[in-house]
């Protein structure tokens, strides 16, 4: 029980980090350029990134972790996972600054979020199992899309 605490923990961690930099990404790209905001997003993330790695192959990593039979090779198309997350931050930072704002914006990619998730169970894509689509899928996207247009629309 208490692992699945954690997964809601994480989530909820994960989704407060991820409004905090949309809003201070596109405050940054109000006072310069959504592509120069982007790159200092992912410059920042890339050097976290390096860090960690760093920390974790010096201290963290468990004994037999570097041995070739332990160690696979990802495929190439496992690296392409920084594409959608440029354009996210890109476009991000432009929708926050536009009518949108940063409510809308995010609202917008959880909708996304959900229908490409229903998406990519349908057909197992990245390796996942494969789960046919079922009425409440349907539900779940029109219930966030609602949200959205109730959060984008509602504005007095």
């Amino acid at each position: 029980m208490m692992g699945r605490s954690k997964d809601w923990l994480l989530a909820v961690a994960g989704g407060a980090l991820l409004a905090l930099m949309i809003n201070y990404n596109s405050l940054l790209a109000r006072h310069t350029t959504p592509m120069f905001a982007s790159w200092v997003a992912h410059g920042l993330g890339a050097a976290a990134a390096f860090v960690l790695v760093g920390v974790y192959a010096t201290v963290l990593r468990p004994a037999g972790a570097g041995t070739p039979a332990v160690r696979a090779k990802a495929p190439l198309w496992f690296y392409l996972g920084g594409i959608p997350g440029t354009l996210t931050v890109i476009l991000a930072a432009i929708t926050v600054n536009s009518s949108l704002s940063l409510s809308g914006t995010i609202s917008f990619m959880l909708v996304g979020q959900v229908i490409f998730g229903i998406v990519s169970d349908h057909f197992g894509l990245f390796r996942t199992p494969q789960r046919k689509i079922v009425a409440s899928d349907f539900l779940v996207a029109l219930l966030v899309l609602t949200g959205s247009a109730l959060i984008i629309y509602g504005r007095a």
